[in-house]
């Protein structure tokens, strides 16, 4: 008997693929986010700004004008060196004691007005504190200075004080909030008091930024005590106010090269330190 023949059974066909999900339909204003709305609104602030950029109306040689201007500045007159030279340690004086009290009122402030680490009330007060201390510009608090303690360079350091405190304490506080609080919680579950939490779990992670923020502090007190002293807050502000009385432009760009030099060496010593300061500071999961 002959086998049946064998009957040949045809592929099955390959099973469709799913159609992929579509997305839900987003509505333009939902595309929105906060960069693009930021920008949007500097970008209209700065067309309806353009009114500042009007001068006087009159036909005037700008060009001329400025290097007639610069033109009294040279050559510098160096007879002034010495006490330009002491000017200028006073001037740092002032920036170091003011960075060094703003600090120390700062740090608590800084806390307070941290969301991750104090109650809300605590935050507002102090962030309503902060606020109000950098409404007023350094000069107004150089002028509040003079006229506690006189025309000398206890005011810098008062007016500079309150200054450096307004922008410390915020900066403070941001830097607390950018600590994960998980090594604080887990210390306070083991038995640690608040202030063990916050010395261990917070501040090794926060200080470099602190130290960091310190650094600017210092790097702007320095500049801003060179100006300060035009209300008669010391240091070289009172030679830049004296030579400019006198239309002694040429003494006036002596100190102003002074101020070039500081300025330089402190921009790279703040970035030598930085540099440093960010590669101790605590990476993800460590």
């Amino acid at each position: 008997m002959s086998p049946a023949p064998r009957t040949s059974v045809p592929p099955s066909p390959a099973p469709t693929p799913p159609e992929p999900p579509r997305l839900p339909e987003v509505r333009w204003y939902e595309r929105l986010n906060v960069l693009n709305v930021s920008l949007l609104i500097f970008l209209l602030a700065c067309v309806a700004s353009t009114p500042a950029l009007r001068g006087s109306g009159r036909d005037l040689d700008y060009a001329g004008n400025l290097k007639r201007f610069l033109g009294y500045f040279f050559p510098p007159d160096f007879s002034v060196w010495p006490e330009t030279l002491r000017a200028l340690g006073e001037t740092a004086q002032i920036a170091v004691m003011a960075t060094a009290f703003a600090v120390v009122i700062a740090l608590p402030l800084g806390v307070a007005g941290a969301r991750t680490l104090s109650p809300g009330w605590l935050v507002a007060t102090a962030r309503m504190l902060l606020n109000a201390i950098r409404t007023v510009p350094s000069l107004i608090w150089a002028l509040i200075g003079v006229a506690i303690v006189g025309a000398n360079p206890l005011a810098g350091v008062i007016g500079l004080t309150f200054y450096s405190v307004g922008y410390l304490g915020k900066f403070f506080s941001d830097a607390f909030e950018s600590v994960d609080l998980e090594v604080a919680r887990g210390l306070r579950a083991i038995g640690a008091s608040r202030i063990q939490a916050f010395q261990h779990g917070v501040w090794p992670h926060a200080k470099p930024l602190v130290w960091s923020y310190v650094l600017w502090m210092i790097e702007y007190n320095l500049r801003s005590a060179a100006i300060i002293g035009y209300v008669g807050a010391g240091g070289l502000g009172v030679q830049l106010a004296g030579y400019q009385e006198y239309y002694q432009w040429e003494k006036f760009a002596t100190v102003l090269l002074f101020i070039l030099v500081l300025v330089t060496t402190l921009d790279l010593l703040g970035e030598w330190i930085r540099r440093r300061i960010t590669r101790k500071l605590p990476t993800a999961g460590s």
